[in-house]
């Protein structure tokens, strides 16, 4: 694998000291070194993860479009449309923008510390992997429908891209977008047969259903990784700006990229959640896969448009002549659960699952055959909530999440020792 030199040239490398990783490398990040906006995009983010992960563990009804169920109450219906169009893919292109921007920002906090590009290389291959093997005990466990394997898998080849210039981390893009819009189109197009998108999802046995999860995603996350290649190669090219890491330095850039990203993302995505929601009745295969590649082309640009917005917010938050009403209110009760759940995404993402599984699934309560999209969109947001409010009690109490802290213990060894992110700054 190349040296890093395109992805040096671009970075700003100040040197500082921390605690030692593994040997040649630096330590976990710290307090100090956390930024606002990434940890709110990836908190505001979760709520829109658990808003699409619990329709796909409802079963024993017949299907619409993208494993959503073909409701016929009005709130039911409403609820189906917003969540296609202002949620399904959406939630996980900002998810991997957000990986690729924070691999940026791992790659510059440990060369500007010395590290060497081998001892560089060899880390985010233990990152990468660890997401990978954590991403397979979770689909096993509780949801074959997991994204960490995807990212993990992507993550293996970060490297090279960080490698290119900005022409050629681009053209890749561009490139990758053929093979991305035909897996995000084809998802759930036509509907499944059957009575539940995922066999396991309607599986009684816990047994059989954990085999049947692992027959689902070890297909399935190589084509995700795919797919998320698009969003990621975008993250490294706005981490090498450092949008998000002092946003209010960007001010127009996020500007337009929050109007034109949330606008074109909200457009593109009302064509196709008014077919899945049954407002307009579904046409040939051709016509509705049509529409389906307008709402995954357009899903990146919603995605960027809020990780755009997140900056902004942060922006904002962090000025001390903040005029209005509204903020000083979010300040001390919204943005610190937001960054503390970003600051702990990996925890908070898989505690979702620790609730909503067994909730939903039959070998658990089996809410799953009952609630409607309406019922299960209102268990997904107050599961977000809960997520919030045990990561803001962990960040109250100095702690970090309990996979945080594996993962960095797989990452940098015992010299990953608790260094807990701060509850809500300019830094968090």
């Amino acid at each position: 694998m190349g040296r890093l030199d395109p992805l040096v040239g671009r970075l700003d490398l100040r040197p500082a000291q921390d605690v030692a990783g593994p040997p040649g490398t630096r330590g976990p990040v710290g307090a100090a070194e956390r930024h606002l906006a990434p940890d709110l995009a990836r908190g505001a983010m979760l709520l829109l993860i658990a808003l699409a992960n619990a329709p796909v563990l409802l079963y024993d009804r017949p299907l619409s479009l993208r494993g959503h169920l073909a409701e016929t109450g009005w709130a039911d219906r409403l609820v189906t449309f917003a969540t296609t169009a202002f949620v399904d893919g959406r939630a996980y292109p900002m998810f991997a923008a957000l990986l690729g921007y924070g691999v940026v920002s791992i790659v510059r906090r440990q060369l500007g510390a010395g590290t060497t590009h081998a001892a560089l290389r060899r880390l985010l291959r233990r990152r990468h992997l660890a997401l990978l093997g954590i991403g397979l005990v979770h689909a096993v466990a509780l949801l074959s429908g997991d994204v960490l394997g995807a990212y993990g898998l992507a993550g293996l080849v970060i490297l090279t891209l960080l490698a290119m210039s900005n022409g050629r981390l681009l053209l890749t893009a561009a490139v990758l977008g053929i093979p991305f819009l035909a897996v995000g189109a084809t998802y759930g197009v036509p509907p499944e047969p059957g009575a539940t998108y995922l066999r396991s999802a309607a599986e009684p046995s816990a047994l059989t259903a954990a085999a049947l999860r692992l027959g689902e995603w070890l297909p399935a996350t190589p084509v995700s990784a795919l797919g998320m290649l698009v969003p990621i190669c975008l993250g490294v090219w706005a981490g090498r700006r450092g949008y998000l890491d002092q946003p209010d330095r960007h001010l127009r850039a996020l500007r337009w990229a929050a109007g034109l990203g949330v606008g074109v993302g909200v457009l593109g995505g009302i064509p196709f959640a008014l077919v899945v929601a049954g407002a307009l009745p579904t046409s040939s295969l051709g016509v509705d896969l049509g529409l389906a590649v307008l709402h995954t082309g357009t899903g990146v640009a919603g995605g960027l448009g809020l990780a755009a917005l997140a900056g902004l917010v942060a922006a904002r938050v962090t000025r001390a002549d903040i005029p209005g009403r509204v903020i000083p209110v979010l300040i001390p009760v919204l943005i610190p659960g937001l960054a503390a759940c970003g600051a702990r995404s990996l925890s908070c993402y898989l505690a979702q699952s620790v609730v909503l599984v067994p909730l939903l699934s039959p070998w658990g309560l089996g809410l799953g055959a009952r609630l409607g999209s309406a019922a299960t969109a209102l268990l997904a947001v107050a599961t977000w909530l809960v997520t919030v409010l045990g990561a803001a009690w962990l960040a109250r109490h100095g702690r970090r999440g309990p996979a945080e802290w594996l993962l960095r213990r797989i990452v940098y060894g015992r010299a990953a020792s608790p260094s807990p992110a701060a509850p809500s700054s300019a830094r968090s």
